[in-house]
């Protein structure tokens, strides 16, 4: 049956003319905009895209902030038979952006006012580029830069020279495989990927994700993530649209760091049903919450951490679990949460009834924190390749640490390194078919045939079901460590817990590729470094200061090690036997952490190649040598 994205949004204008699709906020308070108005705008912005010369198959980029027309200039393109190639405002590097527009092949461009100057600078190289389409009004326009008004104004003359039928031809002859976006992921190689997905691609996802969760007309979302984002996408405004739902944007500030602030405050006015949430942005919002309840004094400091400890032991681990004598709490917790959890859940608005997070894995501390609050956070699971979503948690079912059920229907099976299927319970690459599995890499067939075999994506994260029925992903299945014993495992665990763990530690990578030890290069706090420092009178300017700072870090390690307190979370043959201090963080503008904010371990590894070398010499293996001793200056 045909079912594509117009498809999807010409049904849901029919079924709910007069809801509101879209919310935002450029004055001083949130207007909404229905089904019937964003259809309006969207036939006029798409006939003058048709009216441009934009023919069925064009390419054409979207590089804006979250609001109503950046969902309003998507569906536009599909109205001219175009495909969006997404690019996320985070793309500050000239190269980066300059490589995806030439390789995606895009001959029209649509462009917020703040965003104008990153593709205004690199023009010049942009010959495939017919037009740029300005959103915001600006003073002068340069060469092939139109105005967004004159676009639809020459929408309105099209509307008005053709029938409604003529107009809508190109949009109907849309088919199930026709490319819809091509979306490049933040890679771990030098060139990012374009990962193609079809208007069926991201139908049948919507329809997939929805049986995981039960929304309605009713529903609000903020959309605090990109909206470049594939999982924003699909959960953001996809989802919403097909129930007749609401989709806010947060309010767009004069920069990033304004934007930000405005989230919050946008939580409250918006008052969304449900967040779409990645681990930064959660243990933000879990930081805020603590520093509101220290502010109130150590009496309410206490009977919040009472609260919340006696919050969890009921909710515990799963909703699966039998209660038993935990129901005995029960009055407790509804008393806890009237006098204290319920204003907490006032600053997200009062109807928040849950998060979702993808992206990374969420740890599970911070899942009791939001349950025990009134505000679960489940875990799902999913990547670009997949249109996103494969799994998740929901108020349906849910288990801390593991990545929810399955979506229906799709097909999960575990595999080797081999390609052999396991049996439950056995890890191994998590590899799924389904009608969300994407057409493949754009211009990249080498790739495509590596990923896509025989209708099965072959996800390259490391994982297993349970008996229950549930996924759980533990890592990169590629970024699996190897002892000399040939023994393989996954690093991401370990990582996680020393960072979440310890203060002194804000990133850390292991490594080990057959060699007789773990090594790990680490990024200390060294704000907490100081601070530790100074109540025994030294500082980092002294080597003696230095030098005990290494300790600290080497202690901070020894907490996971036999006698410390997290002994037997982990073999402690796969804990670093020494590490690497290094001077200056992973970040994006190195280019080791990606846009979805993963370590980028090939470039991380080339990057330090001397440092974990130098970990394998007996000098090297000496917590306090030189080269230690110097990165903390």
């Amino acid at each position: 049956m045909k079912k594509t994205l117009v498809d999807l949004f010409e049904e849901s204008v029919r079924r709910f003319p007069n809801n509101t699709f879209l919310l935002e906020k450029t004055g001083k308070k949130f207007e909404p905009t229905t089904y019937t108005q964003v259809k309006e705008q969207v036939y006029r912005l798409g006939a003058g895209l048709q009216a441009l010369g934009v023919k069925k198959g064009d390419t054409m980029a979207l590089l804006s902030e979250g609001r109503n027309m950046w969902v309003i200039g998507e569906l536009a393109m599909f109205y001219a038979g175009a495909v969006n190639v997404p690019l996320s405002i985070k793309l500050e590097e000239s190269n980066d952006l300059l490589f995806r527009l030439i390789h995606g092949d895009v001959k029209y461009v649509m462009v917020s006012g703040t965003q104008l100057k990153k593709v205004r600078l690199i023009k010049d190289q942009l010959t495939n580029v017919d037009k740029i389409i300005v959103f915001d009004k600006q003073e002068e326009y340069q060469d092939k830069e139109i105005a967004l008004e004159e676009v639809q104004k020459m929408g309105d003359k099209f509307l008005a020279e053709h029938t409604q039928e003529e107009f809508l031809q190109v949009a109907n002859s849309i088919q199930n495989d026709d490319y819809a976006t091509i979306t490049y992921t933040s890679g771990t190689t030098a060139d990012p990927k374009g990962v193609v997905l079809t208007h069926r691609n991201y139908t049948a996802n919507v329809e997939q994700s929805l049986t995981l969760v039960d929304i309605n007309e009713n529903w609000r979302t903020l959309i605090i993530l990109p909206l470049d984002h594939c999982f924003a996408h699909v959960v953001g405004f996809y989802i919403m649209m097909s129930v007749g739902a609401t989709a806010a944007t947060v309010q767009v500030g004069r920069t990033p760091l304004e934007t930000l602030k405005n989230i919050p405050l946008n939580i409250k006015e918006v008052k969304p049903h449900f967040i779409l949430s990645v681990p930064a942005l959660a243990k933000t919002f879990k930081k805020n919450i603590e520093q509101g309840i220290r502010a109130k004094g150590s009496t309410t400091v206490k009977l919040f951490n009472f609260a919340l400890r006696l919050t969890q032991i009921y909710y515990g681990d799963s909703n699966l679990d039998f209660k038993g004598f935990r129901y005995l709490l029960k009055p407790f917790v509804a008393l806890f949460d009237k006098i204290l959890f319920s204003k907490v859940r006032e600053n997200f608005g009062g109807e928040l009834k849950f998060f979702i997070g993808g992206g990374a894995l969420l740890d599970k501390d911070l899942q009791k924190f939001y349950v025990g609050i009134g505000i679960p956070m489940y875990q799902g699971y999913g990547l670009s390749e997949a249109t996103p979503v494969i799994s998740s948690n929901g108020p349906e079912l849910y288990r801390f640490g593991s990545s929810g059920k399955l979506v229906k229907p799709i097909d999960l099976k575990i595999c080797d390194s081999e390609g052999k299927e396991l049996p439950v319970g056995e890890m191994g690459e998590i590899v799924v078919k389904g009608e969300n599995v994407m057409a493949g890499y754009w211009k990249n067939p080498e790739s495509t045939a590596e990923t896509v075999r025989d209708g099965y994506l072959y996800t390259g994260d490391l994982g297993y079901m349970s008996k229950e029925g549930l996924l759980y992903v533990k890592g990169r299945f590629k970024s699996l460590l190897i002892s000399s014993d040939g023994e393989k495992y996954s690093p991401e665990g370990i990582e996680e817990a020393l960072v979440e763990k310890s203060p002194y530690i804000d990133q850390v990578m292991l490594y080990n590729n057959q060699s007789l030890y773990t090594t790990a290069l680490i990024v200390p706090n060294k704000d907490q470094l100081k601070r530790k420092l100074a109540q025994k009178g030294l500082t980092l300017d002294t080597e003696e200061g230095r030098k005990e700072a290494l300790k600290k870090l080497e202690s901070e390690l020894n907490r996971f090690k036999k006698g410390g307190e997290f002994e037997g979370m982990f073999p402690e043959r796969w804990l670093p036997s020494c590490f690497a201090v290094l001077a200056e963080p992973f970040s994006e503008q190195n280019q080791m952490i990606n846009s979805t904010m993963k370590m980028v371990r090939g470039k991380i590894e080339k990057a330090y190649a001397g440092r974990i070398e130098y970990l394998y010499t007996a000098e090297g293996k000496q917590l306090l040598n030189q080269q230690n001793i110097d990165a903390l200056k």
